[in-house]
């Protein structure tokens, strides 16, 4: 039957640890079972102080958890970007990338993150923790006033850590958690984060299609000067010579000068034949001078040449409200010149405002959206602190405490005054009362002489 080594000590058994380890490992099961009995026995005996100790844990537990300030967690969550806005993405990334290296700060901690990010909602994500927008939260909402903080750095520290900002791998879904002590507020910053992001995508957009879409706009703001200038001294002109449409009115005024010269014509030709029946002084003789000097101021007006009573002819008056027809061909030129400049500012207008439409749509496309699926809603119960759970913990770690305590005092009362450990203990235990009674009366005597009571005269 094989026998067990048991190691050689120069103490005596039951002396040590290690003899008492051994001791309780050689124990028949019997005396082991008695052992617990004793322990149980110990705490029935002592349930009075246990149950004390056990209230007192709760209501201290009760009056901490109370309190502990109370927080609010406000979320909202972000859609994953468009996948096939690569150009946009890698465009924000390049200039999000740039703008950290010259800016510093936590910002280049980012980067080895967005460097090697996999979806562009982790872009999303590393944007969300730069300086750039930290630093536009707390401005707005005065945080360092807020966290008793002076400097920006451990406000952004304190601002990232009651932010919870992640990205779900499988959906690419955003959230972003805010706590703070003012439900409002946490809501409120939350919508803060999203405006920010939208802000700063929008702004670091630096793709082709952006940048044809902003020279675009310039340009056509440009030709829309022109086309207004042209349009105003095409109108002037037009105006100040009564010329609407030198072609149609030319050919109006030509077809009444026709006409009008015609009349005139026959009224000559009737009067050649009254004045060889009746004197000049005849009534229809008079009536038919009238008519001919009617026609002749008619068709001055109209700019064309009247023949004179001998045959001769003689030129029209220039017209004062319209322009006669000898002036339409040297108002042809101008008026056509203008003409042409409208219409051509016209057609590079229409034309770029095509092309300007496109390019916001391309723009569209390249550009990273940020689509909230839900927003952030003023929280309605508090998240911080748990009560029930630290009421619950704090009032089990007083009854172990207890626990141990008994069991401790008894371990303590059945200890041997001559035992080492017992002894080392008490020294330890005076030496530290005699130090705190000397600091006690050092200097505070009660006669003001610095001297303790025990001090001899």
């Amino acid at each position: 039957m094989a026998t067990r080594n048991i190691p050689k000590r120069e103490e005596n058994f039951g002396d040590s640890d290690f003899d008492r380890e051994i001791a309780l490992q050689l124990e028949p099961p019997g005396r082991r079972r008695e052992r617990n009995i004793a322990r149980v026995s110990l705490l029935w005996q002592n349930r009075r102080l246990i149950f004390k100790w056990a209230v007192i844990g709760l209501l201290a537990s009760t009056l901490a958890v109370f309190l502990i300030p109370v927080r609010y967690t406000a979320t909202t969550r972000l859609m994953p970007p468009d996948q096939g806005a690569g150009a946009g993405m890698a465009a924000v990334l390049a200039s999000f990338s740039g703008k950290s290296g010259s800016g510093g700060g936590s910002d280049l901690g980012v980067l080895p993150d967005l460097l090697g990010l996999k979806t562009s909602g982790d872009l999303f994500v590393g944007v969300l923790k730069s300086n750039t927008i930290l630093d536009a939260i707390i401005n707005k909402f005065d945080l360092r006033k807020v966290y008793s903080l002076r400097r920006w750095e451990d406000t952004r520290k304190e601002l990232e850590r009651r932010t919870d900002l992640a990205a779900d791998r499988k959906s690419g879904i955003i959230t972003i958690m805010v706590q703070d002590h003012n439900p409002q507020r946490a809501a409120a910053i939350a919508a803060e984060y999203v405006t920010q992001l939208d802000h700063i995508v929008t702004s670091l957009n630096n793709s082709s299609a952006h940048k044809e879409r902003v020279f675009l706009e310039q340009r056509l703001g440009q030709v829309n000067q022109d086309l207004e200038k042209s349009e105003q001294d095409f109108s002037q002109f037009a105006s100040s010579k009564t010329a609407i449409d030198i072609k149609e009115q030319g050919r109006a005024m030509i077809e009444a000068a026709s006409s009008v010269e015609g009349q005139l014509i026959a009224a000559q030709t009737e009067l050649q034949g009254l004045r060889q029946l009746y004197t000049d002084n005849n009534v229809r003789v008079r009536e038919t001078e009238a008519k001919i000097d009617e026609l002749r101021r008619q068709l001055k007006k109209l700019g064309g040449i009247a023949p004179s009573p001998g045959g001769e002819t003689t030129s029209g008056n220039d017209n004062e409200d319209y322009p006669a027809i000898r002036q339409l061909p040297a108002l042809g030129v101008p008026y056509a010149d203008m003409l042409r400049r409208v219409r051509v500012q016209e057609a590079i207008f229409e034309t770029l405002t095509k092309q300007y439409e496109l390019a916001k749509l391309e723009e569209a496309k390249e550009t990273l959206s940020v689509k909230v699926l839900d927003p952030a809603g003023v929280p309605e119960k508090k998240s911080f602190p748990p009560r029930m759970l630290f009421i619950a913990l704090g009032t089990f770690l007083t009854l172990i405490f207890a626990l141990v305590w008994v069991h401790g005092r008894e371990r303590w009362r059945n200890t041997s005054a001559d035992d080492p450990g017992k002894v080392l203990a008490q020294e330890m235990m005076q030496t530290v009362r005699s130090k705190l009674s000397w600091n006690h009366y050092n200097g505070s005597g009660a006669d003001g002489s610095g001297r303790t009571p025990k001090d001899p005269a």
